[in-house]
């Protein structure tokens, strides 16, 4: 049992999903040609990182000299393939498919204004958190229901169905505050999670307001 624990503890460790730990256990599939295939997509994160990071630098020069950055240069990297295996195991392959359908059909332009509401959105999250805002109050709701809206302009979420749409901001709430890449993307001037758990909260309260 304790083997069988520090090999669980060493393979995450390493980076390797629970799914794919799982079926080495079971032995559906050799360790060996588990983690080269988890090192192929390391490698493939790593060379997008690079790319974030060019482009994060791009970004920061242009701005600094008064330029505009095109979107492409701006958001060059950020490859939503990178989640395909995490928004299938949440939400279902239909989800992810509708999802990438709807995002690869979108022009430069129309990507660039998704990803500035989402900024906008977690700025002004972060900003009301900063305030001592009421989570359950008039700002909070019109936060709220923006980011509701903004959720439902992508094809196969869970905010486009008429029932459940309570629970899954909820869940999704509460990922925002567990995941740490979310608390990164919500954090305050400080660098705290105070503006990630303002919108779990929001999002609760509206949830709470509909049912």
């Amino acid at each position: 049992m304790v083997t069988r624990l520090q090999r669980i503890l060493l393979l995450r460790a390493l980076g390797l999903g629970l799914p794919d730990i799982a079926r080495v256990l079971r032995r559906d599939q050799d360790e060996q040609a588990a983690l080269t295939a988890h090192l192929d997509v390391l490698r493939d994160e790593r060379a997008r990182l690079d790319r974030r990071i060019t482009a994060v630098e791009t970004t920061i020069r242009k701005r600094k000299g008064g330029e505009t950055p095109m979107a492409e240069e701006m958001f060059d990297g950020f490859d939503h393939t990178a989640y395909k295996d995490e928004v299938t195991e949440r939400w279902g392959a239909d989800a992810y498919a509708r999802g990438d359908a709807w995002w690869r059909g979108l022009s430069a332009a129309e990507r660039d204004a998704f990803q500035r509401e989402s900024t906008t959105l977690a700025q002004a999250g972060a900003t009301a958190a900063e305030s001592g805002a009421d989570p359950a109050g008039v700002e909070a709701a019109a936060l709220a229901e923006r980011h509701v809206a903004w959720l439902r302009s992508i094809p196969g979420t869970p905010a486009n169905v008429s029932g459940g749409v309570a629970g899954y901001l909820r869940g999704l709430g509460d990922m925002y505050v567990a995941d740490p890449r979310f608390g990164r993307h919500y954090a305050t001037a400080d660098g705290g999670d105070a503006g990630a758990r303002f919108i779990r909260d929001a999002l609760h309260a509206w949830a709470d307001a509909r049912e």
